[in-house]
């Protein structure tokens, strides 16, 4: 079989399942493993595909998505050169353990999606069970802003997997309330809700360059608990922003943030006695 994957997170799961030999090119974004991509042809940007280099490689599938906005006009061409394509819409964890099984399922390789897509169902099982029975104990649920883009501030809502994964990780996204998948934020909304730490996880940029004195320089956001404790923290987006199995990693991330700031917060809480 022939597939051309058009995004990283579907390289990524590709890999995961060990179907990586069936590859025969990639989008120009994708960078893990970074061995297998260095040596697969490239056809274009996410929003940018070429199609005629797509339909040169003669695929048999071509793994897409339609989670990235815009990403509905790549899959119409694709479309319309007849070129067989999965294109899924991700927005929830179990979304991402659909494609994993679906993923396999189309190259011909159930068993292997079922097996991975269990295996990151128990490691959510089991970080759902620690913050259950952390709650229950009165631990604090800090809240955590992350951040897609500095400017303006994108930032996620409750149509999106880092939503639960920051609740999965014992915290609340504080903009988790709002029904979109993200959306730009007023200085007055982030001061309104008051974030304990916040998380830069900026989209299409290389963490070497990300830059925390972007946040803590922030005159409005002076007065958060999140610049007053200094808890400005840097996950890439690789961990966070790709429905895949890395996301474990952007969760045990996540709960570094959060443990962090649980200490920050009894400190506080000790010092007011």
């Amino acid at each position: 079989m022939r597939v051309v994957s058009l995004n990283c997170s579907n390289t990524e799961i590709v890999a995961a399942l060990r179907l990586e030999h069936h590859l025969v090119g990639v989008d120009d974004d994708s960078d893990f493993p970074a061995e297998l991509v260095a040596r697969l042809p490239r056809v274009g940007r996410d929003l940018d595909v070429d199609v005629a280099k797509v339909s040169a490689l003669a695929p048999d599938l071509v793994l897409a998505s339609d989670t990235v906005p815009g990403h509905d006009r790549v899959i119409a061409r694709l479309s319309a050169a007849g070129l067989p394509t999965y294109a899924p819409e991700t927005i929830t964890l179990a979304d991402v353990a659909t494609d994993l099984r679906e993923i396999a399922r189309r190259m011909g390789e159930p068993a292997r999606g079922a097996a991975l897509a269990a295996a990151f169902e128990a490691t959510l099982a089991e970080a759902r069970a620690r913050t259950e029975r952390e709650r229950a104990a009165g631990l604090p649920t800090p809240r955590v802003l992350l951040e897609w883009w500095p400017k303006p501030v994108i930032v996620p809502g409750a149509r999106s997997w880092v939503t639960e994964l920051i609740e999965l990780a014992g915290g609340t996204n504080p903009f988790g309330d709002e029904p979109v998948k993200s959306r730009p934020v007023r200085d007055d909304e982030v001061v309104a809700r008051a974030p304990d730490a916040a998380v830069i996880c900026w989209c299409g940029v290389k963490p070497e360059k990300y830059r925390t004195d972007v946040v803590t320089g922030r005159a409005a956001w002076a007065a958060t608990p999140a610049l007053r404790r200094g808890a400005v923290h840097a996950i890439p987006e690789a961990f966070l922003g790709r429905p895949g199995p890395r996301l474990l990693e952007g969760l045990a991330a996540l709960r570094g943030v959060v443990e962090a700031a649980r200490g920050a917060i009894a400190l506080e809480r000790a010092g007011g006695r």
